[in-house]
């Protein structure tokens, strides 16, 4: 059972960087379509955001409140886009989201479950970041974006994660048999996630300091 949760995962880490972050190709988005496709897009394209949604889920299932607990990161998310679409980013985003993999992962990993207060807390404050970094692809447009793209983006960044999140709980509680935050299979997944994140920083670091030794990365 552990192999299967292992194996399917790192189908997704494998395949998700080859596919980066661009549902339209790099194109701009100019419609409500446009804006919704890239919303949905964007989670699943990019593979850190897409195992700490996972790791969401999982987190939630065991608070109690599965359903309720991702709602926290759902709508921090959808406020740290906004605050970039406008120009305000959260900073240190890219170290900050690597670290939030490796923090979430261990939590998952340990085998304790979260209480809901905390769980939701620590869904809100690394959602503001992972939201920053989806912001980036409306405010990165030269030309900025109509509000029906805005809105398009907004509903397809938060309707995707969240049913990811209810979905991961999901399989992991009734074709994992993991019912409970000490199972075997949610501990394995806690520790997939927790290396993705442990990557991911270690790749933050060395490029930190690459850049302060002026060497190109």
């Amino acid at each position: 059972m552990r192999k299967t949760v292992l194996a399917t995962m790192a189908l997704l880490a494998s395949a998700a960087p080859a596919l980066a972050h661009h549902p339209l190709g790099g194109m701009p988005m100019e419609t409500f379509s446009h804006g919704l496709l890239s919303g949905i897009g964007h989670p699943l394209l990019g593979f850190d955001h897409l195992f700490f949604v996972i790791a969401v889920g999982i987190a939630a299932l065991y608070t109690g409140a599965a359903r309720l607990a991702p709602a926290a990161y759902i709508g921090a998310m959808l406020v740290g886009c906004l605050m970039m679409s406008f120009g305000v980013g959260m900073p240190f985003k890219e170290v900050v989201i690597g670290l939030s993999l490796l923090a979430l992962g261990f939590i998952v990993l340990s085998g304790r479950a979260l209480s809901l207060p905390a769980a939701m807390a620590i869904f809100a404050v690394f959602g503001l970041f992972h939201g920053s970094a989806f912001g980036d692809a409306i405010a990165g447009q030269e030309s900025g974006v109509g509000g029906a793209v805005q809105i398009g983006y907004l509903i397809g960044l938060g309707v995707v994660q969240y049913a990811i999140a209810i979905a991961a709980g999901w399989l992991l509680k009734t074709v994992w048999n993991a019912t409970e935050a000490a199972t075997a299979n949610a501990r394995v997944a806690g520790a997939i996630v927790a290396g993705i994140g442990l990557f991911l920083t270690l790749e933050n670091i060395e490029g930190a300091v690459f850049a302060a030794a002026g060497i190109a990365g």
